[in-house]
């Protein structure tokens, strides 16, 4: 009788659907309810009995909000692997989606956070590549962005900017990759441009899926490019290349020309601007990547 019950158990587990992690980007929290709280909603409107855990990073909202903006980076992804670690509906793995700088920073998760066994990671709009200009700041709050701004003109590698400002941790400027590589404390190291990690590149290739979407007429993200892993050619700030022209995937420091060839990477767009996908484009494009049970 106990072997039928843990049986019974054990389908019953593997037939649930996989949980769902959010991650929210600059100037949202994770409760907003007409963003990342409508996302839930949809979700489970469309995922029968799935677990989604929209991560919060601080006490409360309000810090939050806060530290989408001024909290270290490389201590949001530790805080975010030990709430994932202690999750215990988390345990057996789960999918994600990252909602602009969410995208990034869930990849540093994956690569980074050695407890956590993630299946399907959605990038929508992420800047895998960082960014070269602050054209527009989302979220209600302008004196924030102001801030932020004025910090930026201090200058993005300025050590207390680094430390303390999360944009200057993925602003990669191509005109002096030099000092980019040498003082921005984020986006040089996940991926792999000063010293090489096994880990990194091991952790990533075990996704089943990597979703990257770019906004096709974004006004926000400079170069949108960097949603798909493109940028700006080095040494200017006009052309761009791809993934495939750069040296990360030329040398496959992350593994991704061999996810490429098992066809994991997802290359998806939306004709729209950052983060203004309708409901019906989430749920033809997105919805199957998070519609699973354990594989």
């Amino acid at each position: 009788m106990k072997l039928i019950l843990l049986a019974a158990l054990v389908v019953s587990c593997l037939s649930a659907p996989v949980p769902l992690v959010i991650w929210h980007g600059m100037g949202d929290t994770c409760c907003n309810p007409i963003s990342m709280g409508s996302i839930k909603r949809m979700v489970e409107k469309n995922v029968n009995g799935i677990y989604v855990k929209s991560l919060r990073i601080g006490n409360n909202v309000a810090e939050d909000f806060l530290n989408s903006y001024f909290k270290n980076v490389n201590k949001q992804i530790i805080e975010a692997c030990a709430m994932i670690s202690e999750d215990s509906k988390l345990s057996g793995g789960f999918n994600a989606i990252g909602f602009s700088q969410g995208g990034q920073f869930l990849r540093a998760l994956v690569q980074r956070c050695p407890n956590v066994t993630m299946f399907n990671l959605i990038s929508v709009g992420g800047q895998h590549q960082g960014v070269y200009g602050f054209p527009r700041c989302l979220g209600e709050n302008e004196t924030v962005c102001n801030v932020v701004r004025d910090m930026l003109n201090i200058g993005a590698y300025d050590k207390v900017v680094q430390y303390e400002l999360v944009q200057a941790e993925f602003w990669q400027d191509p005109l002096n990759e030099d000092e980019y590589r040498k003082k921005c404390i984020f986006l040089p190291d996940i991926n792999q441009e000063n010293t090489q990690n096994e880990d990194y590149k091991q952790n990533l290739m075990k996704l089943h899926n990597f979703v990257m979407v770019k906004f096709l007429e974004d006004t926000m993200v400079q170069p949108r490019e960097s949603e798909w892993f493109g940028f700006y050619k080095p040494g200017q700030a006009k052309e761009t290349i791809t993934l495939q022209e750069s040296p990360l995937y030329q040398k496959d420091l992350l593994g991704l020309q061999e996810m490429e060839k098992q066809g994991k990477l997802h290359f998806l767009s939306s004709p729209s601007d950052h983060l203004r996908f309708t409901k019906e484009w989430f749920i033809e494009n997105l919805l199957p990547f998070i519609n699973g049970t354990h594989p």
